[in-house]
């Protein structure tokens, strides 16, 4: 039997005209919706300048205020519920690793049009009802769990609801379950691999087929090692908490850029600065408006990865517009003595060099100047207790990283499993340099 190409084809595949029409019918109600029942963002608009009566479609949409994560934490727990509290049966929440965490809220309507999006990206990865999904992304109040495992139950797909974290058990149900499809963060993917491989596995015993991972910035160089470790073909997949999460947008066969779903989220890219929409092509920051949430709707929400978008036709026929995987976040970005890096540019450097993902970045600061410390975790056949052999390979490393980047940290080469592990996020950077007060 030949495989389902599409979840919802004659949406996936609109012409544009038809899809921006729906664009446009939507966001006229959305932003009636929004000025009717979120006060914060209607004082927003009221400041800016405009009405509901200003807006008459997707034209129009560089009229309506931005809105930023400080303004959602400035709600918190409760100022952008746009529904009832009866009519609210969900809450998902942001890690909150800075500051107040953002609390988003879900009518059922909300979770089936999230569920139908993680289920266009399953079956955009080669999966269907005859598939084993294993969801190794966190439960609870993280978003990944709950939306892969949503959209497999409406795929159909045999739910294998793992959570992150208890490796031997991961690897036991993936083996004995035969688990098709692995839906986590990268760099758990890689250590899910590394693990299998330490046991004697080779790709070809592995059950695999796919992965669908997401939620930390991963490199094509991490992207390739997964697949040869776990004998796969690796999917990006990215989302938000403020807009549902993932899902937003996924990854098609051709691999090259992920396909938004137009059909519920408006892209934009402007300037980080002045806030200047751009043409397609050009660099900027990714901005969404959520075209159908009832509960916890967002317009305009400056989501500060860095990316470009294009309409170039796709292999795979789908219309919907695809983002380029984020070049870093425009509030994650390091200035380092006056340098902007981005950690995805070390890591890039790192796979290309041969060597492990598993890296950390210290910053410090001595004598007013900026202390740049990268530890790099040896793979197995590269450990050497030989210092001289250690010494040269830290060297030729901080010269490529310099090469890449502009600036040489110290590179610091350290035996096997001595960088800790992570199950969810993968935490890079430890910056003390106490820049602020």
């Amino acid at each position: 039997m030949e495989k389902r190409k599409y979840y919802q084809e004659e949406i996936e595949t609109m012409p544009l005209e038809q899809l921006q029409k729906l664009q446009s019918e939507k966001l006229v109600k959305q932003v009636k919706h929004v000025y009717e029942n979120l006060p914060y963002y209607r004082g927003l608009m009221e400041k800016k300048g405009v009405t509901p009566d200003d807006i008459h479609g997707i034209e129009d949409l560089y009229k309506l205020p931005f809105i930023e994560k400080s303004d959602l934490r400035e709600c918190y727990p409760d100022g952008m519920r746009a529904m009832p509290l009866s009519e609210c049966v969900r809450i998902q929440s942001t890690s909150g690793t800075t500051g107040k965490r953002v609390i988003a809220y879900y009518t059922q309507q909300d979770i089936d049009l999230w569920e139908d999006c993680c289920a266009r990206a399953i079956i955009a990865a080669g999966a269907d009802k005859e598939d084993v999904v294993q969801v190794s992304y966190g439960y609870g109040l993280f978003t990944g769990g709950p939306g892969l495992n949503g959209g497999s139950h409406k795929v159909g797909s045999l739910t294998l609801p793992m959570s992150s974290g208890n490796t031997e058990r991961q690897l036991q149900f993936m083996l004995d379950m035969k688990a098709t499809v692995l839906c986590c963060t990268p760099s758990y993917a890689a250590y899910l691999g590394e693990s299998l491989k330490e046991q004697g596995y080779t790709p070809d015993q592995i059950p695999l087929k796919a992965g669908i991972f997401g939620a930390e910035p991963w490199t094509q160089e991490m992207r390739r090692s997964i697949e040869q470790t776990l004998g796969i073909k690796a999917y990006d997949i990215y989302g938000l908490t403020e807009l549902s999460g993932p899902g937003v947008s996924f990854e098609c066969s051709e691999q090259n850029g992920m396909h938004i779903n137009e059909d519920h989220f408006i892209a934009e890219i402007i300037n980080p600065d002045t806030g200047e929409v751009l043409p397609e092509g050009e660099k900027g920051e990714l901005v969404f408006t959520a075209l159908d949430k009832q509960a916890f709707p967002v317009l305009r929400y400056r989501t500060r990865d860095i990316c470009v978008l294009s309409r170039k036709k796709c292999s795979c026929g789908r219309t919907h517009i695809r983002m380029a995987k984020p070049m870093g976040r425009s509030d994650d970005m390091m200035i380092i003595r006056g340098v902007n890096v981005f950690p995805s540019q070390i890591e890039a450097v790192l796979l290309a060099e041969g060597f492990s993902e598993n890296y950390l970045i210290k910053l410090g600061r001595e004598n007013n100047s900026d202390t740049f410390d990268v530890y790099v975790e040896l793979r197995p056949e590269q450990f050497d207790d030989s210092v001289k052999n250690i010494t040269a390979m830290e060297k030729s490393l901080a010269g490529a990283m310099r090469n890449m980047i502009g600036i040489g940290p110290a590179v610091h080469l350290v035996p096997p499993k001595t960088i800790q592990r992570s199950e969810g996020k993968a935490k890079r950077v430890i910056d003390e340099r106490k820049l602020h007060d």
